[in-house]
């Protein structure tokens, strides 16, 4: 192995550093107990049974012409439960599988929760047994009641769904005239036989003169398609709505932006490529899923083949004629040419570029353009198919043109996370995502930065749990010869076009991941303007009127971070996309900006500081030095193991099985020896997880994730192994909510309480080198899913692949904890880095 240097050495790759130990974690508990309001059970008993009474005629009328269309789906009737005003509706226990009652979809609109479930022919019997046992005080054999006071007395009323109740979208989005056509998403339920429901949907749109895309998205409980026509045509048959689970409206893509364009000379790109370092053969790809690349510029012919250009759509050819892709390319390679026309020396490109044009220049034709979860999934495949063994990264600037989800899987960001987790090769092949959170294009928000970017929120698909989502920050503040402007972001600062999730439910991931150079924005007296000054200098999509042009703004930051993930993949080719995911977050800081911004002045940052924080900026800017390399005093472990976290048990049901106890290798004589120095231990757990997505409540048996796990550190009150694994087990029996068992764990940026959102977590823990010495474990351990909670789907066996990096970082130069560890691993020799 070549002599490293000591700020330059390879990170410490680890092997067999886990073992297997039983996890047992109780049901999930914690949050507020919802109340039962008391109310008069003849009177309320009667009500119910009479709507129920009602709806039977209504299912009579249906079933039968649903077996007249000769519907393969299944026959029976969809209705709704609505709630006692603001009491929460015990929606849970709508749903039973024996009976197949599917719930499916739940939403709360103004003190109200409505809950729409399928009841299959027949089976309306099953909530009149409810009421009656209600109405008779019905107790079991031991003498508790059995009356379902606890579902039945949150009930307001029983009726038959209509279009409206199935809208889980934003009410303002759905058109006041029932006449107006427009392009929905209709997510169908799947009932054990996905294509038949399909067909059924099909057949009964085409009825009502309704046209549906022929494209679908697949999910574990939902299929998703497009379809285009008013509530008037839609409505026309309940039998329709019968095939349907939920809708909402279908997304239009983002503006494009257009670069303000400057004048350079050929021989600038010509000395350019004559200082770059081009690798060829098996260097891992960037795939750029955008409006297409122009190969024929110079300064990118040289890292991408022909065969590399693809689209979604034949007819739009592969060109970028909307001036977007190119740019992002340009980055992608070089960086912001700004700083790599200003070097002398060699410019190392140890990656290449691909490109699927996924958007026209004018936004496609037709809907199956605003079927972005199916244009995102066919875009994968096509460089797959081409070239299936190819080691590459996805990059996306395309995102929707609003932020209506606020942090809730659509159909889009759930693709994106399917695709990553690969469930459909057994989670063998996952894919790294890189998103551009979504811009801030209006002038008027750059005005009111900051407040803008806690009101401007991430697009579409930037929610992916799976993704790396990039929001922009800036170092670019000249204003030169421009007197009256001044800039809107302090250098360090969020830029003015980034989005954020400050709003977001709690339920939801911490984004944007991280944030790259995105540019700045100016203003005077009479507003914000963008400057060619404060943007990136790239490459222009038009070669032959000129070479450069200059981007910003999120796509532009999104580019650099997919750059940094090739860096990364170049130099060590064995890791998984989970740990480069991982490598890029570990590496960042947060700016003094960022700090300034939104930190307190004169105390102590409180954990909910920190969350606010994150939820604007992420984890601050990466460095691709810190992503790369270890030194003597800052050194990063890299673990990647897997974990099994359910498993069927008789008589039990599906129960959580292992979490992982990973001995780290502290130098203990080191550490001791600094006594009182200052370290920082940092902890990243990276995982993809396989989505289910549907409205039917994020932290209810009907999660997104499959799993989620979590990641804890031994304290010095651990006074052995044995007692830090049963303090794990304990503190198991609370979930999202609720207080921990023993006191928490102090001076973490997070704390366990508010780390494990998304599949993403990371946390930094600082004190002395003495304290630290008492951490060499670190525990993995799941949290519920619907692996555990949907038995039915048969997934609960799987394990969960995970990577885990660790660091220690110290002010203290004339110490070697690098070597110290080094030593201690014979097993694992550390990967080494050619550069």
């Amino acid at each position: 192995m070549p002599d490293q240097p000591a700020d330059k050495r390879p990170h410490l790759v680890l092997q067999d550093t886990s073992k297997a130990v039983g996890f047992t974690a109780h049901p999930a508990g914690g949050g507020a107990t919802s109340v039962v309001p008391d109310l008069p059970r003849q009177q309320h008993g009667q009500a119910l049974r009479t709507q129920i009474e009602a709806l039977q005629l209504v299912a009579t009328d249906v079933v039968r012409s649903q077996a007249q269309l000769g519907l393969e789906s299944g026959l029976g009737l969809q209705i709704q439960f609505v709630s006692q005003p603001d009491v929460e509706l015990a929606f849970e226990s709508l749903a039973n599988d024996t009976q197949k009652i599917e719930l499916l979809s739940v939403r709360r609109e103004g003190g109200y929760t409505y809950a729409n479930v399928y009841v299959p022919d027949g089976k309306l019997a099953h909530f009149e047994k409810y009421v009656t046992e209600y109405l008779e005080e019905k107790k079991d054999k031991n003498g508790n009641p059995r009356d379902h006071r606890a579902l039945l007395n949150t009930i307001a009323s029983i009726r038959a769904a209509e279009l409206r109740a199935l809208w889980t979208d934003e009410a303002a989005l759905l058109p006041d005239d029932v006449d107006v056509p427009f392009w929905w998403e209709a997510w169908l339920p799947v009932r054990g036989q996905r294509q038949a429901v399909v067909e059924d949907f099909k057949k009964l749109t085409r009825l009502a003169e309704c046209v549906v895309s022929d494209k679908q998205v697949d999910f574990p409980e939902r299929t998703v398609l497009l379809m285009y026509g008013s509530q008037q045509q839609f409505s026309r048959s309940v039998m329709t709505l019968n095939c349907v689970a939920e809708l909402r409206y279908a997304k239009e893509t983002a503006e494009l932006f257009d670069g303000m364009t400057v004048a350079e000379q050929q021989e600038w790109a010509d000395e350019l490529l004559q200082r770059a370092q081009i690798r060829r053969g098996d260097a891992p790809r960037i795939c750029f899923l955008d409006t297409g690349v122009n190969r024929g510029h110079p300064l990118l012919a040289p890292f991408m083949d022909q065969a590399d250009l693809h689209t979604v759509e034949p007819a739009w050819g592969v060109d970028d004629t909307a001036n977007h892709g190119t740019g992002l390319a340009g980055l992608a390679v070089y960086g912001d040419l700004t700083d790599a026309l200003a070097l002398a020396g060699p410019i190392e490109v140890p990656h290449r570029l691909e490109s699927v044009k996924l958007i026209h220049e004018d936004g496609g034709n037709g809907g199956d353009t605003r079927h972005h979860a199916y244009l995102f999934t066919e875009g994968v495949a096509r460089p797959e198919i081409a070239a299936p063994d190819r080691a590459r990264v996805f990059t996306s600037a395309v995102s929707a043109s609003d932020y209506r989800d606020r942090g809730r899987p659509s159909s889009w960001s759930s693709a994106v996370d399917k695709l990553a987790a690969d469930p459909d090769g057994a989670g063998h092949y996952p894919r790294l995502f890189v998103l551009s959170a979504g811009n801030i294009r209006d002038p008027n928000a750059w005005a009111a930065y900051p407040d803008s970017l806690s009101t401007n929120l991430v697009h579409d698909p930037g929610q992916a749990w799976n993704a790396l989502t990039v929001g922009a920050f800036t170092r670019k503040t000249d204003t030169e010869g421009h007197a009256s402007l001044k800039v809107i972001a302090d250098e360090g600062g969020p830029s003015p076009f980034s989005t954020t999730s400050r709003t977001w439910d709690g339920a939801w991931p911490l984004k944007p991941d991280v944030m790259f150079e995105g540019g700045n924005a100016a203003k005077d007296d009479f507003g914000a303007v963008g400057m060619a000054s404060l943007n990136l200098l790239t490459a222009h999509n038009e070669p032959l009127d000129r070479l450069f042009t200059t981007t910003n703004a999120t796509s532009a930051a999104s580019a650099l971070c997919a750059r940094m993930a090739a860096q990364i993949m170049a130099a060590y080719p064995n890791l998984r996309p989970e740990t480069v995911r991982a490598l890029i977050v570990h590496s960042a800081e947060w700016t003094e900006a960022m700090r300034a911004m939104y930190l307190p002045v004169g105390h102590t940052p409180s954990k909910s500081d920190y969350i606010h924080l994150i939820r604007h900026c992420g984890w601050g800017a990466p460095d691709l030095e810190r992503a790369l390399w270890s030194a003597g005093n800052s050194l990063t472990l890299v673990v990647e193991d897997m974990v099994h976290p359910y498993a069927k048990v008789k008589d039990k049901g599906i129960i959580t099985r292992d979490m992982n106890l990973h001995a780290l290798p502290w130098p203990m004589q080191e550490l001791e020896a600094l006594q009182n120095a200052q370290v920082e231990l940092r902890v990243t757990l990276s995982y993809f997880i396989e989505p289910n997505p549907s409205a039917r409540g994020s932290t209810s048996k009907f999660y997104y994730p499959s799993h989620r796990l979590r990641f804890d550190v031994q304290r010095p009150l651990d006074a052995s192994t044995d007692d830090f694994v049963a303090r794990i087990n304990a503190a198991a029996q609370r979930e999202d909510e609720g207080d921990p068992v023993n006191p928490r764990d102090p001076n973490w940026y997070l704390g366990e309480l508010k780390r494990h959102r998304g599949s993403l977590h990371q946390d930094a823990w600082t004190g002395t080198a003495a304290e630290l010495a008492s951490r060499g474990f670190v525990a993995v351990y799941p949290s519920n899913g619907w692996w555990r909670t949907r038995p039915a789907l048969e997934r609960y066996d799987l394990p969960a692949r995970y990577s885990l990096v660790v660091s220690i970082r110290t002010q203290q130069t004339e110490v070697d904890l690098y070597t110290a560890i080094a030593q201690r691993i014979p097993v694992a020799q550390p990967i080494v880095v050619e550069t």
